[in-house]
């Protein structure tokens, strides 16, 4: 895709690709992405990929607003939006420190048996998330740093990215596309059904015996059961939404934040610097930790340069013209797909000086914020953009910074032998995954 990108971008806007079989319009202007995502979002509402599930055969991830539209996204979005706040996410801000103090003794003790080997990064990013959310979301303890933990990660992973049977229907559905219309398979198989079922019940169980009340995600569930009238099965399948946005791409945001700054000591460096002069007896307040711009540079430069979604494809809800440099227009019916390539334009040396360079100071600007200019031109897109933008982007951001301040302040960061020293894209992944992995080298800053 990116291949394709660089060769027609500086003569065309948009050029005809086929995913598989299926005809596509892929963008190649920042201008009309922006349109996509924000000025004609209205026209755009609808995230391609939902076509292929069937929300009967899936009541878990029924009421996830990514794969709904219309006036069924905006009522289910309004309803979760509310829990996912900065205040929410401020009163269990304490509850990410323990866990993160308790993550870190984990891997001091991990770092002594895999002295040559390494830790995963996106292992230990999992088992942070995992905890983290388990914790926050869902009140209960996940023992994700211990032998006997509570397998979320592990089911998670085998929709997500162990998932062969749903990604050969996805090759059948590029092969024939009209098979949706007759068929769609279940895409969260029984046995993780079953689990998250269970572990979400016994949770929301738990919080109503308990009769706390604590102001977090859990809470403002109880009180939609409570206020709108909202049945188990609902309460089940927005918690589940939580579950599947929150762990995996906040797990892989960690990992390769850790592999950059391993790449580049003298960044790291700048960054333990950061956080050490604003820390108080060790420990970052929710306050200073949402304005350290270093920190908060390097996750975006992490995330701009592999971005959780290669690509971004959306559904025309209603007629549409694109008109071209060359004022051409082009027509869109409703069903029609367009395809936002966020890997290419992320590494566009047009918008990103130096692209492939991991360089925070680009989002570093005294007169403004530089994430503003960049969304606003179309060419930083790893929340998405528009009304759609990811419904957990705050309690992804605060979450990724508190793991990876909390690493960067008792540890210092090299890459294993094991991992690729120069950013490469694992071919085999429909999300962005280093090539190999990430294998990372932790020395303990006080021994």
């Amino acid at each position: 895709m990116k291949f394709c990108y660089l060769k027609y971008k500086n003569n065309e806007d948009y050029v005809g690709v086929f995913l598989l079989r299926e005809p596509q319009l892929m963008l190649l202007e920042p201008k009309m992405v922006h349109d996509v995502f924000v000025t004609s979002f209205n026209h755009f509402n609808f995230n391609y990929v939902a076509k292929l599930i069937d929300k009967r055969k899936d009541p878990l991830i029924a009421n996830n607003p990514f794969l709904l539209s219309g006036q069924e996204w905006h009522d289910q979005r309004s309803l979760v939006s509310p829990g996912l706040t900065k205040l929410r996410i401020r009163t269990v801000y304490s509850i990410m420190q323990s866990v993160s103090s308790s993550w870190c003794e984990y891997l001091k003790h991990q770092v002594d048996k895999h002295l040559e080997d390494g830790l995963n990064g996106k292992d230990i990013g999992l088992r942070f998330t995992t905890e983290n959310i388990a914790s926050c979301v869902l009140g209960i303890k996940a023992n994700s740093f211990t032998e006997q933990f509570i397998p979320i990660a592990e089911n998670i992973k085998m929709f997500s990215e162990n998932n062969l049977a749903f990604i050969v229907y996805t090759l059948i559905v590029g092969l024939f596309p009209n098979i949706v219309k007759v068929f769609k398979m279940k895409f969260i198989p029984t046995k993780c059904e079953d689990f998250f079922q269970s572990l979400i019940l016994e949770a929301l169980k738990i919080r109503i015996e308990s009769s706390t009340i604590q102001y977090d995600f859990m809470d403002h569930l109880i009180s939609l059961r409570q206020n709108k009238n909202i049945n188990i099965k609902e309460l089940t399948s927005h918690t589940m939404t939580f579950l599947i946005d929150g762990l995996d791409t906040s797990a892989t945001a960690i990992s390769h934040c850790l592999f950059l700054l391993g790449r580049h000591q003298s960044a790291q460096k700048k960054l333990f610097e950061e956080i050490t002069r604003n820390s108080i007896n060790g420990d970052l307040s929710f306050e200073k930790l949402n304005k350290l711009p270093y920190l908060d540079a390097c996750v975006k430069e992490s995330i701009r340069i592999l971005p959780p979604g290669l690509w971004s494809i959306k559904t025309c809800t209603a007629p549409y013209e694109f008109n071209n440099k060359h004022g051409n227009l082009v027509s869109l019916d409703f069903g029609d797909s367009v395809i936002i390539p966020i890997y290419a334009l992320h590494h566009d040396s047009k918008y990103f000086e130096n692209p492939d360079q991991f360089n925070p100071e680009r989002f570093i600007n005294q007169k403004g914020d530089k994430l503003k200019f960049f969304r606003a031109f179309g060419v930083y897109l790893g929340f998405g953009d528009g009304p759609r933008t990811c419904l957990g982007i705050h309690f992804a951001n605060v979450q990724t910074k508190i793991a990876i301040a909390s690493i960067v302040r008792k540890y210092r960061i090299f890459l294993n032998a094991k991992t690729k020293p120069f950013i490469k894209l694992d071919p085999k992944s429909f999300l962005a995954q280093q090539d190999g992995g990430v294998w990372i080298d932790f020395r303990d800053r006080n021994q």
